[in-house]
């Protein structure tokens, strides 16, 4: 870089820092020359180049000041229902994640935490096992809903939390996304209403597109979760027939609902005779003493579909999910035969003989430590080396961070250019219908924090205050 754009892009730091504020009056040449110590040409061509961009602007006899910021409308309020008759967003939420699947790209916009915090040497040796004793009943014996093993295990789980469900309920899916997608195929025919958070995990948008039915979009805050008011008006206008949501650590905001709020979700739904779909897989993935009850704790009426897996907390690559899935177990059961015929047999029992070493609480608090450690040194990073106008929500769970660009700014561009420099993050876009999230995007804070990824961090930050 020459000397020239080397002062140029000092000053446009400087500037978008806040050090020079728009109408502010830079050095004058001859005091730049003398600060910098570089030739009176190569200040003035570093001026000229300013404000060639529009970054600075000169006054006759007076000399150069900051340019204003252009005045920019203040954005409307998001809609607190949004309707799509038809949901098509697959398309760019599959170009978005075939770009970062690349091994060079630093990962900030993947959904999965590092998989090094897994016990995989534990996990293997139990695979290892079990294909010893593995023999040609097991495959008929795994077949819907699953090992029975398997099965008692999570019942036991929910049990240790209070909640009586049985494992003739539970169904085993390959990974969560499978049980959500069977649950609303089960509820729900082509053409129905279907509520979603907005904004939501992109796999809710998928799944209404494949199936064919209609999203009502709910307003959601970043700390509060759903909008309860706007849910009740969607419930009065429309004939809605289900509702995916994420109570626990929800995917991308990160917030848990309250006990309360749980409850009068709960209440309001089965007022309404409406389906909860409840997506559940960060639940393990809390920072306190007590992990947070899910929604289905307070459904004394048994029809909250509840669907979680071992893939965010466990093991990515097993893809073993669940849904408890009460009256519909068996509807669901019928479901993936016709499709998926059954979850794989060998990680099924590999996992039954995971949990039997009971070493299972151990790495979830390892893990739940570990995670929180680096949310929080991700956060200070950021906070550091990113324009003090963006702005970081975060939640006390998870590994997601909640990332809001100025509002004239466009998460999708920075996603673009961020993937040139083999970097990826997940731009709101990939998680609505609507246009409100476009200055927003996910960032997976899970990842240990080497030279590779603070320096990822500070070419996105370079990027940021490029566009602004």
């Amino acid at each position: 870089m020459k000397k020239y754009q080397r002062l140029a892009q000092q000053i446009t730091e400087q500037i978008a820092l806040g050090v020079w504020q728009p109408g502010d009056r830079l050095p004058s040449l001859r005091e730049q020359v003398a600060s910098s110590g570089i030739s009176f040409m190569t200040v003035s061509h570093a001026y000229q180049v300013l404000e060639g961009q529009g970054v600075i602007v000169a006054r006759p006899q007076s000399g150069y000041y900051v340019a204003p910021r252009p005045r920019l409308a203040k954005p409307a309020p998001p809609a607190q229902v949004v309707r799509d008759e038809a949901v098509d967003i697959n398309t760019y939420i599959f170009d978005v994640l075939q770009a970062s699947t690349n091994a060079a790209v630093v990962p900030f916009g993947s959904a999965f935490p590092d998989p090094r915090l897994f016990p995989l040497a534990q996990l293997n040796r139990s695979l290892a096992n079990v294909s010893k004793t593995a023999t040609a009943m097991s495959v008929i014996e795994n077949l819907p809903p699953g090992n029975e093993a398997l099965r008692h295990a999570i019942a036991r789980r929910y049990a240790s939390q209070g909640m009586s469900i049985s494992p003739d309920e539970i169904v085993i899916t390959a990974g969560a996304l499978e049980a959500l997608n069977l649950s609303l195929q089960a509820v729900t025919e082509p053409g129905d209403w279907v509520i979603v958070e907005n904004p939501c995990f992109y796999g809710a948008l998928q799944a209404l597109e494949r199936l064919r039915l209609k999203a009502l979009s709910v307003a959601t805050d970043v700390q509060e979760g759903i909008d309860l008011t706007a849910l009740e008006e969607a419930l009065n206008t429309y004939p809605v027939k289900a509702c995916w949501l994420m109570t626990n650590s929800q995917n991308p905001l990160g917030f848990t609902l309250s006990p309360q709020k749980k409850q009068r979700l709960v209440a309001l739904l089965n007022e309404h005779n409406v389906t909860l779909i409840e997506d559940d897989v960060y639940s393990e993935l809390y920072y306190g003493r007590d992990k947070p009850l899910p929604a289905r704790a307070f459904d004394a009426s048994g029809t909250t579909l509840h669907c979680s897996s071992f893939s965010k907390c466990l093991v990515a690559g097993f893809r073993i999910g669940w849904v408890a899935a009460g009256k519909h177990a068996r509807r669901i059961q019928q479901l993936q035969l016709m499709s998926t015929l059954s979850t794989s047999s060998p990680m099924q029992l590999a996992l039954v003989d995971y949990l039997a070493t009971k070493r299972y609480d151990t790495h979830l608090r390892r893990l739940r430590r570990m995670l929180a450690q680096r949310k929080a040194q991700a956060t200070q990073t950021l906070q550091r080396v990113l324009p003090p106008d963006v702005k970081i929500h975060r939640s006390d769970s998870g590994y997601f961070l909640w990332l809001e660009l100025p509002p004239y700014l466009d998460a999708s561009v920075l996603s673009e250019r961020a993937l040139q420099h083999n970097i990826s993050i997940a731009p709101g876009k990939m998680f609505s219908t609507s246009d409100t999230w476009r200055p927003f995007f996910r960032f997976n804070a899970s990842w240990e924090w080497n030279e590779r990824e603070i320096q990822a961090v500070e070419t996105l930050a370079r990027l940021v205050r490029e566009m602004l």
